[in-house]
């Protein structure tokens, strides 16, 4: 299993224009149950064929923030990859119904021929939802879009595949346990459930970190587009 690592950043209001580390001054704190949450993410147990990065989070959308970037990886080909946003507000929020909040983006390239499946965008919203479902997570107020684009190539590029990308953007919040704060490790367990899922992987078994059978319930998707000779 890889395990999430990464950094604080904090005061995300545009001004500060680094990020901040866990060793926050006396005047800007870190919220206990930020600092919480973010180490939960970085003790996270994932599957093996997860490659995790930090990432700087984006500006002004919360006093708070803590992001990470991911990949499906095999071999030297990136079967999947996405970015996992984690949103804290201590005063909380009247449109997330919470204090935190969780905001995606996940791409993967598919088959040009399963655009034509006019249920497709639906079978993607449930991977995730389904993805946290398997995991026992509870959530709130989860929106977002599926969106499919196919590129064809021509000139110099004539001898290469037409090409499908998908793209999930999506939000959701986490239900807060005990002293205000949600399980963050096992829902990025559930967001790298659904990475692999869109990659083609088959369902992992059980996983000792969450404690329930990874991609339990959720259908795999057909005709996924293997790594390709570029």
């Amino acid at each position: 299993m890889a395990a999430a690592q990464g950094h604080f950043s904090d005061h995300s209001d545009g001004d500060r224009g680094t990020d901040e580390t866990a060793d926050s001054t006396e005047a800007n704190p870190v919220p206990p149950a930020f600092r919480r949450a973010v180490e939960a993410l970085r003790s996270a147990r994932l599957r093996s064929e997860i490659e995790i990065d930090p990432t700087r989070p984006p500006q002004r959308l919360a006093p708070y923030a803590y992001a990470v970037e991911a990949a499906v990886v095999d071999g030297e080909e990136d079967l999947a990859d996405g970015r996992l946003v984690l949103l804290h507000d201590p005063d909380g929020h009247e449109a997330w119904k919470g204090t935190f909040r969780l905001v995606t983006l996940v791409r993967a390239e598919l088959e040009p021929e399963m655009a034509a499946d006019p249920l497709l965008p639906e079978v993607c919203w449930s991977w995730l939802t389904g993805a946290l479902e398997a995991r026992g997570l509870s959530y709130e107020e989860a929106s977002g879009t599926v969106t499919m684009a196919g590129s064809h190539y021509f000139g110099g590029l004539a001898d290469r595949r037409p090409a499908t990308q998908i793209e999930i953007r999506a939000s959701w919040t986490p239900r807060e346990g005990p002293a205000g704060v949600p399980d963050t490790a096992a829902h990025l367990a559930a967001w790298c459930d659904l990475l692999c899922q869109i990659a083609g992987l088959p369902p992992a078994s059980a996983d000792p970190g969450a404690g329930t059978v990874a991609g339990a319930g959720v259908v795999s998707l057909p005709q996924r587009r293997g790594p390709q000779q570029v």
